[in-house]
């Protein structure tokens, strides 16, 4: 590579970096090319891309991007995801690759600004998808509220039940 495009590379990855929720180095070596092609496809209908890049270059552009601790990650063959939204979708998209037999090693990742190893990688990837834990929300909300609606019809009936037994005593003595 030229020195005017390792710039314009560097710069593009630092912009990658900077710009993206999550970053997840992984090791690709003994992937061929079907596998790649196939994971680089889920990952995209996940909004996430997938680059194999040159350590030297990613060191760079994670400094200028003021990132600090990935260094000692960037060794050997490295391909990066970037995760623009969503950090959970593409820890399970990569975790599912690597459990159905996708020969990749997640060697750490970046979340929200925070490191992460790969077991901590891998307890991402266990967790619920932000539909869910929104739904679990909405069900938690949603149950105390219908029993406090149910105990306050059930309080009205009764409290219209004792009026009218009151106006059919009244109706009965006059």
């Amino acid at each position: 590579m030229a020195t005017a495009e390792k710039i314009t590379k560097v710069h593009e990855l630092t912009q990658k970096m900077a710009g993206s929720k999550a970053i997840f180095l992984a090791d690709f070596t003994g992937l061929d090319v079907a596998s790649v092609t196939n994971l680089r496809s889920q990952l995209r209908k996940a909004s996430v891309e997938y680059e194999v890049v040159k350590n030297r270059l990613a060191k760079r552009a994670a400094q200028e991007a003021g990132i600090a601790g990935l260094d000692p990650y960037f060794a050997g063959p490295t391909a990066i995801a970037f995760a623009k939204d969503d950090p959970v979708e593409p820890a399970k998209i990569l975790q599912k690759f690597i459990d159905v037999g996708g020969k990749i090693t997640i060697k750490s990742g970046l979340v929200d600004g925070q490191i992460i190893s790969a077991d901590q990688f891998k307890a991402l990837a266990s967790l619920p998808s932000r539909e869910q834990l929104l739904t679990q929300v909405v069900w938690a909300v949603k149950g105390p509220l219908n029993g406090l609606a149910g105990v306050l019809s059930g309080l009205l009936r009764n409290l219209v039940g004792v009026i009218a037994a009151i106006e059919k005593k009244q109706g009965e003595s006059a």
